[in-house]
């Protein structure tokens, strides 16, 4: 009888980072002019193109003039490939300077900018973040410069972890719905503004949502910003700028205790 043990350690996805796999060399019978870098360049390409649901190691094999079993002489698997092209793509994030003697205000600013442009700029990085266990080099420095920064916040321990969700959880959610939507676009041939405006003219036309554009049209013009990109940033700032209020507040509160 299989113990529970045992199933979960088969169910547990491991990481090429764990299994001596990540810097495989290349050996002489492998093709001329391929080595493990290109073919993560040509993987990020290919996700930014098509998305993960449609990526495969045979239209990777094309992408660079090889055959499929010229890519497996430098990862054994399709989930190692994709766990290394996700590292790639942390590794696009411009970390802060970290030291204590900057404003942490600004050092957090820069970092939740940088990881949501990351999600925008490759929507399949959203689901991949969850899928693996994100130890590579590039986004184990993008957690430290994390914590470093929300150890610079003066928040007590037992807080911080909740101050690194609440701040870079609400980036994740952000950049995810910012991504979709830029991808919706560009597969429909439009603008963010051309599509934002279609589809709030269709939804206008429907006359049960007379009451809900009722209130919607004042929070617009409160709103501000003349395209949909400067509302998104305004909203983006405003959203922040509110987390980290909350931080400090959260620091002084402890000073009390």
């Amino acid at each position: 009888m299989v113990s529970a043990t045992d199933r979960t350690k088969r169910s547990m996805r491991t990481s090429v980072w764990l299994e001596g796999k990540a810097d495989r060399g290349r050996k002489s019978a492998q093709p001329a002019g391929l080595d493990r870098d290109k073919i993560i360049e040509a993987t990020v390409r290919l996700l930014d193109a098509e998305g993960a649901a449609k990526f495969s190691m045979r239209k990777l094999a094309a992408e660079l003039h090889v055959t499929a079993m010229s890519v497996y002489w430098y990862v054994d698997t399709k989930d190692d490939l994709l766990e290394l092209a996700l590292d790639a793509a942390f590794g696009t994030v411009l970390l802060p300077d970290t030291g204590t003697g900057g404003d942490w205000r600004e050092q957090l600013r820069e970092l939740a900018a940088g990881y949501r442009a990351l999600l925008v700029r490759h929507p399949w990085v959203t689901p991949l973040i969850g899928t693996y266990l994100n130890i590579g080099p590039h986004s184990m420095a993008f957690s430290q410069a994390a914590q470093q920064i929300v150890r610079n916040t003066g928040l007590p321990p037992h807080g911080r972890t909740g101050a690194l969700g609440a701040v870079f959880q609400f980036v994740y959610g952000f950049g995810t719905i910012e991504g979709h939507f830029v991808e919706r676009c560009a597969a429909a041939g439009l603008s963010q503004d051309e599509y934002f405006r279609e589809a709030m003219g269709s939804i206008r036309e429907q006359p049960q949502y007379d009451e809900s554009f009722a209130q919607a049209d004042e929070l617009m013009e409160a709103r501000g910003g003349g395209t949909v990109e400067e509302m998104r940033e305004r909203d983006f700032g405003f959203a922040l700028d509110l987390l980290i209020a909350g931080i400090e507040a959260m620091v002084e509160r402890s000073k009390d205790r």
